[in-house]
């Protein structure tokens, strides 16, 4: 009789965290729909004024960073409050805002238009590929994190460098690389909901939003080097 009540108090519990984590990566993928309108509305909005080509490589950089840690230390604070979903918006607003010297860069070939459309395409790809990997993975990915961040900061660091260097070859190799850690990046991070490890899904879209984001950036970036048609 005991062990009966034990295994069901034990099925009741099982089921619980199974509907707690599908809620999470249900919540995840409506608000990460959600995020791209105010991509879009700032990179729309950075396009037809300008706005970011007028800053220098170097203030873009502080203004980019800045911005985008500011924001990530927000989300952070109230991703547990009303507060988080609308500074989470705000920051993707921000993140459209910053993109739009590059989306107008490639605006400016004459297939600028079907290159958007072809970066956005893949990182679409890239998206529910990794995501599709999560229900086939039964491994615990936790170890991938660390190699990843280290990658990451790796990345960081050399891009920064290249601001000074202006480096073709490095700027190209550093894109790939991008491409490539944070598309695993969104396989961990969609993961990591799947397990049961990640239970904010306002901290999980973040996550999911940047992988996105650097993905489609630097698969634009190669498009406009490699494909671009100049008059």
């Amino acid at each position: 009789m005991t062990q009966s009540v034990q295994d069901l108090s034990g099925l009741a519990r099982g089921g619980a965290l199974s509907e707690q984590r599908n809620r999470v990566l249900r919540n995840t993928y409506w608000l990460l729909a959600l995020s791209m309108v105010p991509t879009v509305l700032g990179a729309w909005i950075g396009v037809q004024t300008g706005l970011t080509r007028t800053l220098s490589p170097g203030i873009g950089a502080i203004v980019f960073l800045g911005g985008a840690f500011g924001f990530m230390f927000a989300i952070q604070k109230f991703k547990d409050s009303a507060a988080g979903v609308p500074i989470l918006l705000g920051f993707t607003f921000f993140m459209g805002l910053m993109l739009s010297q590059l989306l107008g860069t490639v605006l400016g070939l004459k297939n600028g238009s079907s290159l958007i459309m072809t970066a956005f395409g893949g990182t679409g790809a890239i998206f529910f590929g990794m995501a599709s990997l999560t229900s086939v993975i039964k491994r615990d990915l936790s170890a991938m994190g660390k190699f990843m961040f280290i990658g990451v900061i790796m990345l960081l660091v050399a891009g920064i460098a290249n601001i000074f260097i202006q480096s073709s070859a490095l700027m190209i190799t550093l894109s790939v690389l991008a491409i490539g850690i944070f598309s695993a990046f969104i396989l961990y991070d969609l993961k990591r909901v799947q397990d049961g490890t990640e239970t904010n899904y306002i901290t999980a879209t973040l996550g999911v939003y940047l992988s996105l984001y650097n993905v489609f950036a630097n698969l634009l970036m190669l498009l406009g080097i490699f494909g671009g048609e100049r008059d």
